[in-house]
């Protein structure tokens, strides 16, 4: 019988003890998904994918009613602009699952191989990392394409959505659990906590032991609490103060398109460009802000953009270091590419940075120059994203050093294990 977290807890006491009973749980069932091999975990997979078809009707009218919540509880556009989901938006959850189901199986997976001198085979294999613990914020989702992953890669996951989408959150994982198990995958693989008490990712945090990897995925706020109190190893996502920077010598039109679809495709991913970098000699500077104007996008500027078109209201030093996740847009314009390197290095935060140029010399540097996740040439910061970069869904756009950088997948999702394979060797 399944042990999924199920009852409210009423203590925090109950709440640690409900925790390590569903981990235990969660521990036993990545044993057994284990024992899984690829096409069982794809059939499976894909029939949760036809589960979350089948359960429109519900979890459309779940996701209405924290749509309903979140507006009279003052959301902002952006929010609700991310907690949506419609029939498009679902059948887009469901795709993903389906896609992750069709991806190679990472489990497995020989990274590396050596013969010693005294004829030992060492090899590195990919191994699921165990339990995983996913805390996050506004998408419902995250819950399909963590669960997603965190199956395909053999993971058991206990995942903890917020409050502003805790109906959308219960309808998705209950589909996704049905259509799991109906293919043999443990009910207790994929759990998600019963209680938006914010004690729980307190006791997520400290589950040492139990829960071998906290992933968070929300704003700088949840992100800063999980990195300072947690004593689970943590792969961090953070925010997305991303950079446009156009070169003197960028195409005019392919400016002008991609500056628009970097900021207004969708404002409220962290994809969505934050700052806008002109190069003081960029002939059509006024080509540029124009288009994000008529779209309805705020601009604020330094003295330099301000004097391009008066629309432009003049910027804060705030403005420099705010995911603003919505149709506000910061300019700048700087004297080449040194300064645009500068101001990145100074404002960035590390996650999708891009620079717009014929020059391939100048375009080459900025893409070896720039410490960030992702590095692009001639395309849209939109395309920060696991799905378009061929990796299916996505748990997140890492943004440290160690592990997993940019979007986390599959592999993001497994650790090795070294296979030692000798003929009687004795160390001398």
């Amino acid at each position: 019988m399944s042990t999924q977290l199920q009852s409210p807890v009423e203590s925090v006491t109950d709440m640690v003890e409900g925790l390590a009973r569903a981990a235990r749980a969660a521990r036993a069932a990545q044993r057994q998904l284990a024992q899984l091999d690829a096409p069982a975990k794809e059939h499976a997979l894909k029939l949760a994918a036809e589960a979350l078809r089948g359960a429109e009707a519900e979890i459309l009218a779940a996701n209405a009613l924290d749509m309903a919540n979140g507006a009279a509880n003052g959301l902002t556009p952006a929010l609700l602009d991310r907690l949506k989901l419609t029939p498009e938006r679902l059948a887009g959850v469901a795709d993903a699952v389906a896609q992750v189901a069709a991806l190679a199986d990472p489990v497995g997976q020989v990274i590396d191989e050596a013969v010693r001198p005294n004829g030992m085979v060492l090899q590195r294999v990919r191994v699921p990392v165990g339990v995983i613990g996913i805390i996050y914020e506004s998408r419902p989702n995250v819950t399909a394409d963590a669960a997603a992953l965190c199956v395909r890669s053999g993971n058991a996951t206990i995942l903890r959505g917020g409050t502003e989408a805790v109906h959308s959150n219960r309808a998705i994982h209950a589909a996704l659990v049905r259509g799991l198990t109906q293919g043999g995958v443990p009910a207790d693989a994929v759990q998600l906590m019963p209680t938006q008490d914010r004690a729980a990712v307190g006791a997520m945090l400290a589950a040492a032991g139990l829960i071998d990897m906290i992933v968070p995925r929300g704003g700088k706020s949840l992100v800063a609490r999980v990195q300072a109190d947690a004593r689970v190893p943590v792969l961090a996502h953070l925010d997305g103060i991303n950079h446009t920077f156009v070169h003197a010598a960028a195409d005019a039109a392919m400016a002008r398109a991609i500056a628009l679809n970097a900021k207004m495709r969708r404002t409220g991913i962290c994809g969505a460009m934050e700052t806008l970098l002109i190069d003081a000699t960029y002939p059509d500077p006024h080509g540029l802000v124009e288009p994000l104007i008529d779209a309805g996008c705020e601009l604020r500027g330094d003295a330099r953009a301000c004097a391009i078109d008066p629309r432009i209201m003049a910027a804060t030093d705030d403005d420099w270091d705010t995911e603003y996740l919505e149709a506000i847009l910061a300019v700048a314009v700087v004297d080449g590419l040194d300064e645009a390197l500068a101001h990145i290095a100074a404002h960035a935060s590390g996650h999708t940075d891009a620079i717009v140029t014929d020059d391939q010399a100048v375009a080459d540097r900025f893409l070896g120059e720039v410490d960030s996740a992702i590095v692009m040439h001639n395309a849209s910061s939109q395309f920060a994203d696991g799905g378009e970069f061929g990796l299916g869904a996505e748990i997140g756009i890492a943004t440290g050093r160690l592990h997993a950088r940019g979007p986390v997948a599959l592999e993001g999702l497994t650790t090795y294990k070294w296979l030692v394979r000798g003929s009687g060797q004795v160390r001398p």
